[in-house]
């Protein structure tokens, strides 16, 4: 078998077969592990023959004249066709205003950059497609708080950590819509939440944010539906069900039990669902154009539900690749007669994101009015499990036999696999990249920004055939340019600021791409280091947010205590020798932080735990960069030691389950958040006097 055939099969199905690691080093993809990712790729490498055919089959599908469903272009700037038309060819541009443009291609078969921003419908020698035209940049932080040099703030927060009074175990909306007003009152701009996708109803084992089972629909366990449907209806079913006495156990723990909480709360659901639809409800209509709305998307989210959630009581998989064959159509005949037999549940799951979007929408327009310029910043997860809904229902752009992760490094030598997968570039660019523009759609929907995990993802990412060890995956390229028009289109129509989650190893290019898309990228307190020596101030650069930490690194006096490093020597993580160390290496650290953070006179001067005088320098610190946005979060503003998860572990450490001390309502009246916040707002303002 031909390795040269086989690279070259890898290179044209987009597959780096070379590549550089985070160290700088040089490294080639094996024989035996290219074979695997093309095949999970749909490109069957096992033999010459297979090789020669998938190699066939691709050179097909790009010598095809035959135009795909979506192009993109920025706007003022021509579309090269010259692949489909000869010079000359008349084209009429059917504008999403109603207005046609009457155009034709240039001498080298460009087709005029005279088409205004949006979805614009191009109808050119009897093919037709759709042509994204994107503004030149995002909607920017500058125009969320009107000001040519912004300087804003924001908290960021783990929804399900917030507490209030009847939440039942774990936060909802409406202690996010109570801590958006406490915080809007004390001058913030933005909330940036921790994701909201659907999880598995059948599974409440699952409740990492990041391994969601779709990322088009939202966990409706975060609902409060009594700011929909009435206190009344709400005390009502909590009686009919006999949840009373359950939901005030879960509200006295410091750590959530998501198994027992979640089936609380869809006994909850369940019971509130039974009386809107047995009565003459107002909100009936609203309803019903909400299902309308959510079309067949919805509705397979809803059917893939009711499947799971029969299994499930059936003690049959869940994983819909384990399912019968016929289940594996969403539009098949099966799934039809399914949706008619269990109409009643599907209803169900239907009612559920029809309360908890209205929730969601409820808590940003709770933003809005409190001030705040750009409101809720939603989170995107880089990806959706393989065995979810969102795998079912886009069979044909999602890479359900392979799974995302990163290679082996200095800091993971075994890699990682993050048990989820990613779209096709492929079945993107064959489906007019629908599962992509829907999904930035949904995300936006109920948000002034996003922020997108893992943003190198947008460009390449690590894949890895299901059941192979993360040091057997290769990295899969994506059409970057198109995806970046179209979410700084999605942005612009949205209003909707962007962030770049880019930390770590990033592609040559990127950040360059998302700065003149005026697309955030991030910079981390703890990692804006050169071997303990941090970055002065005036250093941290004008394009990417800033904040002390992340939830999946220590808090800020976590860290300033080593609680990370205990973690890791706790659960074996580390050998002994390891830990001392890093105790060593910590300790420089510490020293470093604290020689930036004494350069203000105004640091330290206070009589207190050394740990606090740090934080609040670290605050001040990152009000006074350049950064237009800074986030800080929540457990900074308390003085936390605990961090929200800990990489590497799953059962062993309690990821995604701490609540935080006190409610919404009342967390930032504490003396530390509220001096911290002080601090940031009055450093912001100064900041903005400097560098105006």
């Amino acid at each position: 078998m031909s390795d040269a055939q086989l690279e070259i099969l890898a290179s044209r199905a987009g597959l780096a077969v070379d590549w550089i690691d985070a160290n700088g080093r040089p490294q080639k993809v094996a024989p035996a592990v290219l074979r695997n990712v093309l095949t999970a790729l749909g490109h069957p490498a096992g033999s010459a023959q297979e090789i020669d055919a998938s190699l066939q089959q691709l050179q097909q599908a790009q010598l095809d004249r035959h135009l795909p469903p979506l192009l993109t272009c920025d706007v003022n700037v021509g579309l090269d066709l010259a692949r489909y038309f000869e010079p000359g060819t008349p084209c009429e541009i059917h504008l999403e205003d109603g207005s046609r443009l009457s155009l034709k291609l240039d001498d080298a078969a460009v087709l005029p950059g005279l088409i205004p921003v949006g979805y614009q419908h191009v109808h050119i020698a009897d093919q037709q497609f759709t042509l994204a035209v994107a503004p030149e940049r995002c909607y920017s932080v500058g125009d969320a708080v009107d000001s040519p040099i912004p300087r804003a703030w924001g908290l960021s927060v783990q929804l399900y950590g917030l507490r209030r009074a009847g939440d039942g175990g774990f936060g909802d909306t409406q202690a996010l819509e109570e801590m958006a007003r406490v915080a809007g009152e004390r001058g913030a701009d933005a909330l940036a939440i921790s994701p909201l996708h659907a999880m598995f109803s059948a599974d409440t084992g699952r409740y990492s944010p990041y391994s969601p089972s779709s990322r088009l629909f939202l966990n409706s366990l975060y609902a409060a539906p009594g700011a929909i449907l009435g206190e009344r209806a709400l005390r009502d079913a909590i009686e009919s069900a006999g949840l009373a006495e359950t939901f005030g156990q879960l509200e006295d723990l410091s750590l959530i039990d998501w198994p027992r909480a979640a089936d609380a709360k869809q006994k909850l659901l369940q019971a509130l669902y039974e009386g809107f639809v047995s009565g003459d409800h107002p909100l009936h209509p609203d309803f019903a154009s909400f299902r309308h709305a959510g079309g067949e998307a919805l509705e397979n989210h809803c059917r893939f539900e009711a499947i799971q959630e029969m299994r499930a009581v059936r003690g049959e998989n869940l994983d819909w690749r384990e399912w019968p064959e016929h289940w594996h159509d969403p539009r098949g005949a099966a799934l039809g007669a399914f949706a008619e037999e269990y109409a009643e549940r599907i209803g169900y799951f239907a009612f559920c994101q029809w309360l908890i979007h209205r929730c969601l929408e409820r808590a940003q327009t709770a933003a809005r009015s409190a001030g705040m310029g750009i409101g809720l910043i939603a989170d995107l997860a880089v990806g959706a499990d393989g065995a979810g809904s969102q795998a079912w229902s886009f069979q044909d752009e999602l890479l359900a036999s392979l799974t995302v992760g990163a290679p082996p490094d200095i800091l993971n030598r075994s890699g990682q696999g993050w048990g989820i997968s990613a779209f096709s570039p492929e079945g993107l660019v064959r489906n007019g990249f629908r599962a992509f523009i829907d999904m930035l759609r949904a995300n936006f929907a109920h948000a002034g920004g996003l922020r997108i995990d893992h943003v190198m993802g947008l460009q390449r990412l690590w894949v890895i055939p299901n059941g192979a060890i993360p040091a057997d995956g290769a990295y899969l390229y994506y059409p970057v340019d198109d995806l970046l028009r179209l979410l700084t289109l999605e942005s612009h129509r949205h209003q909707a600021i962007v962030l770049g989650e880019d930390l770590g190893t990033v592609p040559d290019g990127l950040r360059e791409k998302l700065v003149a898309r005026a697309m955030l990228g991030m910079r981390v307190l703890l990692f804006e280091q050169d071997n303990t020596y941090f970055k002065p101030i005036l250093d941290w650069p004008d394009n990417a947010l800033a904040t002390t930490s992340t939830h999946d690194l220590p808090t800020l006096n976590g860290w300033w205590h080593g609680r990370d490093i205990d973690w890791n020597a706790r659960l074996g993580l580390i050998d002994a020798n390891g830990e001392i160390e890093w105790r060593r290496h910590r300790e420089r650290e510490r020293d470093g932080l604290r020689g930036a953070l004494s350069q203000d006179p105004q640091n330290f001067r206070e009589e207190s735990h050394e740990a606090d005088q740090v934080v609040d320098a670290a605050v001040r610190f990152l009000g006074h960069t350049r950064a237009p946005l800074v986030l800080l979060p929540l457990e900074d503003a308390l003085g936390l030691n605990e961090q929200a998860n800990l990489p590497g572990t799953i059962d062993t450490h309690p990821n995604w389950s701490r609540r935080l001390p006190g409610t919404a309502e009342t967390l930032l009246d504490g003396i530390d958040a509220a001096r911290r916040l002080e601090l940031l707002a009055c450093a912001r303002l100064q900041a903005a006097e400097r560098d105006r």
